[in-house]
């Protein structure tokens, strides 16, 4: 039989949550289950540690089967191949169409790339983190210089991760680097990027690759043949030809009770939705979790839905790759080895509550 009550199609952040609320407290009933392309879950805070040698791989995962028995969630895993909004259907890699009444997406986003002419340089993007990971232990057999394209905190941690481990590394940004964060916080990234001897360009959108050089309009900007990803979000294919409502670049358009607002069957939470005030950061899925295991609650009782309401200020805390980290809060930004620790803190205490068993 392979229809669900519910099916929820991603192991992100705020699906983490889910399963871990009702792992502790009595899930809704009815058939539900899990979606995901493989067996762990990754934790995107810890990435840079893990890279910077200062984090092992089974630290910075989630084990589904453990945390979905606990649950008693059904864990599929497969990759999405393609979703049908009108029909409430998943079609997966393997071939088995699975029908639900009710839908969760946590499915986050695929990393934008420039259009590329030739095969001279090799793209590898930060997500998916384990398809990122055996191919950055590929580059590392023979290292060479890289050049990495992003400005937010993803790229700027990226970098001081890796810095020293490469013979050059530079970092282009579209615009400013950390755009969004307070002034304080960005003159400290920089500082220790020029620190640690990464090259940073600012306001150098990347418009192509052709063969060995990246160009910023029609200007050639760096040649090598290493580029690490690490820009902007880009909505699965698969999502985008669903048929729900979405915003100009294909993610779906949510009310605040986290509904699509053309399939009010269909939830979807995290990177892969757009909702005004909501940022595509892990923070912000994070604090959708209770919302949203509430409003699946509800949805499976007949009862009345809860509204998300984005945090207007949200802590920022970038790895420096030392063991550091820096702090933007209210404008105000600090940093230094304390912070560090308490990121570190922090990001084992979600490791820790998703580690359940049943």
């Amino acid at each position: 039989m392979n229809h669900y009550d519910l099916l929820l199609l991603g192991a992100g952040h705020a699906h983490l949550g889910v399963l871990r609320r009702w792992a502790m407290i009595e899930r809704p009933p009815g058939r539900i289950g899990l979606i995901s392309a493989g067996p762990t879950a990754w934790y995107s805070g810890m990435l840079p540690g893990l890279l910077a040698g200062r984090q092992h791989p089974a630290d910075c995962q989630v084990e589904l089967p453990a945390l979905c028995r606990a649950a008693k969630v059904e864990l599929i895993i497969q990759p999405v191949e393609s979703l049908s909004a009108v029909q409430q259907q998943v079609q997966l890699a393997d071939g088995q169409t699975l029908t639900a009444s009710w839908l969760s997406l946590n499915v986050g986003a695929q990393v934008a790339a420039p259009p590329q002419q030739g095969t001279a340089m090799q793209l590898l993007a930060v997500k998916p983190f384990a398809e990122f990971l055996a191919g950055w232990q590929q580059w590392q057999a023979a290292p060479q210089p890289l050049a990495i394209l992003g400005g937010g905190a993803a790229g700027v941690e990226l970098a001081l991760a890796l810095a020293g481990q490469v013979p050059q590394l530079a970092l282009f940004c579209a615009g400013h680097l950390l755009d969004g964060l307070s002034a304080g916080v960005r003159l400290r990234a920089l500082g220790h990027l020029r620190q640690r001897g990464v090259w940073v360009r600012e306001d150098c959108p990347i418009s192509r690759i052709e063969d060995d050089c990246l160009l910023s309009g029609d200007e050639p900007v760096w040649r090598g043949q290493r580029l690490l990803l690490a820009s902007g979000a880009q909505a699965w294919p698969w999502l985008a030809h669903s048929g729900l409502g979405g915003d100009e670049q294909g993610f779906v358009l949510i009310a605040p009770t986290l509904q699509s607002y053309t399939h009010p069957t269909i939830f979807a939470v995290g990177d892969c939705a757009s909702l005004p005030g909501a940022r595509k950061s892990g923070v912000y899925a994070v604090r959708q979790g209770p919302v949203l295991a509430a409003n699946l609650n509800a949805a499976l009782r007949g009862l009345p839905l809860r509204r998300y309401r984005p945090q207007r200020q949200s802590l920022a805390l970038l790895a420096t790759g030392d063991g550091g980290a820096l702090l933007d809060w209210h404008g105000y930004s600090a940093g230094g080895q304390l912070f560090g620790r308490w990121k570190d803190y922090l990001d084992r205490g979600f490791i820790q509550r998703h580690r359940l068993s049943g």
